[in-house]
């Protein structure tokens, strides 16, 4: 089934339609059981997982939030939870086949917004889950949403793929960001110390940092003292909480101490 609509070429606009599409094209060929199937996010199907995706979008595009109210809250954990939660609940009883046809009517209507939308508006200030930014800010935040949210439904049903692209990598760099707090203060690396943290594909990078003054900072470092290598949807699974460092494949060289320390604090979702 091809996807059709309008394009963007502003890359973070690119690249959340890049999500967007494979979400789609992914979700026609379900069938009811797959619908049903439980994913890495706690209390959620493949069903709840578009329902959220819905939520979200629907309250972009000026829609007011659902009245329903979710009776079981007990794994939510900050407002935005909950109020995720509700948008879920109130569309369990719906089957996957009409809340897809819902997501496609609200993201239709989201992306002609942002193919329309100026540089003033892209730079215009916004709340976002991680603080105060701007709504291009915001749309990169969406980017990682749905693309993580998309690896979650292809793992929950058996079907790997889109691995690479401009909603992957984009995601991959933005989760990269955290590294200066991981390795320099949860992982603790000492004053001097130095970590690299390298993906060799899909999506490959290598990014180094190195500890001066208590922080941790990206630097150009020959030697690092510990060297992680992983595959990039390890690297995502890990730090979006999707695993434990012990449910997925890495290796390490140097120190492998630090290196054990870095992979278990990768975890930055909030």
């Amino acid at each position: 089934m091809a996807v059709t609509g309008a394009a963007s070429t502003r890359p973070v606009v690119a690249a959340l339609f890049d999500a967007w599409d494979s979400i789609e094209v992914l979700c026609a060929g379900l069938d009811a059981a797959q619908w049903a199937a439980t994913t890495e996010c706690p209390g959620w199907s493949v069903k709840d997982v578009v329902s959220h995706l819905i939520g979200i979008e629907a309250m972009m595009i000026g829609r007011p939030a659902t009245p329903h109210r979710a009776g079981d809250l007990g794994h939510v954990r900050n407002p935005l939870g909950e109020m995720n939660e509700h948008e879920v609940d109130a569309r369990r009883g719906r089957p996957g086949t009409e809340v897809l046809d819902e997501w496609r009517e609200v993201s239709a209507i989201q992306r002609g917004r942002l193919v329309a939308a100026d540089d003033a508006w892209f730079a215009a200030p916004a709340s976002t889950p991680t603080g105060p930014g701007t709504n291009a800010d915001f749309t990169a935040i969406r980017v990682l949403d749905a693309w993580v949210h998309e690896q979650d439904i292809r793992r929950a049903v058996g079907i790997p793929g889109h691995q690479t692209g401009p909603a992957a990598e984009l995601t991959i760099d933005r989760l990269a960001g955290s590294l200066p707090m991981v390795v320099g203060k949860r992982a603790a690396a000492g004053e001097g110390r130095s970590a690299a943290i390298e993906l060799d594909g899909p999506v490959a990078r290598r990014w180094t940092v190195a500890v001066a003054g208590g922080r941790g900072a990206f630097a150009d470092v020959a030697a690092p003292d510990a060297t992680v290598t992983m595959r990039s949807g390890d690297f995502v699974a890990l730090a979006t909480g999707r695993c434990e460092a012990d449910g997925a494949p890495w290796m390490a060289t140097g120190d492998t101490d630090l290196a054990a320390r870095i992979v278990g604090s990768l975890n930055v979702m909030i």
